[in-house]
């Protein structure tokens, strides 16, 4: 059986995929408190952007923690379709997930629902992306950390949406962001340590692409998005923001036509667009 060496950059790899997920936790997070404040399309909008936020932090902190994988006696490349397979299918569970408790009228019951189904998303997006690996030898898994990493994922993802109906301060929102950071880590490094990997020495050519020809640009494109959108909520006013606006310029108008003198008029407020 080959060695498996989960951290071959040292704490490189596990600290920057830690970093990513809790970014997408964040950000997430954020967005849905957001959505949650809004009505029809606004809400709908905010929707899509939590699912994909969390949805790439967690496909980029699964991948860029593989950037530091590597197995003794054999080398390593990824199946490019099954590799974005994956991110497609992550992105798509924690939609279905964020939508239903977006818009679920008994939370307690599409919390449970949005959980499950996000966490077996999670989970399938992993073992995807483990399909993706091609070696030379035969990957196997333990089938009951394989349980455990699926537990994990759904506890994680019910825990996630749980804290997105709850909790609305940005410090708040900070701390549970760190948490489900280290939940969606440590489901990831509970997978990896249900691989068994039996190495059959050969010099073949395998297919698909290196690390660093697909994954690692992928990676830095996706984790780019991430920061980018991050800036662009934190600086969009939230709805309570935007109303304290329309309130300060309705009690501006409200003062200038008091004070004006006779046959003065005012102009109307300014209206804040919606979101």
């Amino acid at each position: 059986m080959g060695h498996l060496d989960h951290a071959t950059f040292g704490w490189l790899t596990p600290a920057l995929s830690y970093a990513m997920a809790c970014v997408g936790a964040a950000l997430g997070l954020r967005c849905t408190v957001r959505a949650l404040d809004a009505t029809g399309r606004s809400r709908r909008n905010w929707l899509l952007t939590a699912a994909s936020a969390i949805g790439t932090g967690i496909w980029t902190m699964h991948f860029v923690a593989m950037l530091g994988f590597g197995v003794t006696g054999t080398v390593i490349r990824y199946d490019v379709p099954l590799t974005l397979l994956s991110l497609v299918v992550a992105m798509a569970v924690v939609g279905v997930g964020v939508f239903v408790v977006g818009h679920g009228r008994d939370r307690a019951r599409s919390l449970l629902i949005g959980g499950l189904t996000t966490g077996v998303g999670v989970a399938s997006m992993h073992y995807l992306g483990m399909a993706a690996l091609r070696l030379h030898g035969e990957v196997r898994f333990d089938p009951l950390l394989v349980a455990l990493s699926v537990v994990i994922a759904v506890v994680a993802a019910t825990a996630a949406l749980w804290a997105a109906l709850h909790i609305h301060s940005p410090a708040a929102v900070a701390v549970a962001s760190l948490v489900m950071g280290a939940a969606v880590s440590s489901m990831h490094y509970t997978g990896m340590l249900a691989v068994r990997v039996d190495v059959t020495p050969s010099t073949a050519p395998l297919p698909g692409a290196t690390v660093m020809q697909f994954i690692f640009p992928l990676a830095v494109g996706l984790g780019s998005y991430l920061f980018i959108t991050a800036a662009f909520v934190a600086l969009s006013p939230t709805a309570r923001e935007r109303a304290a606006y329309a309130s300060a310029g309705r009690l501006t108008a409200e003062h200038a036509a008091d004070t004006a003198p006779p046959g003065f008029r005012t102009a109307p407020p300014l209206r804040t667009p919606a979101s």
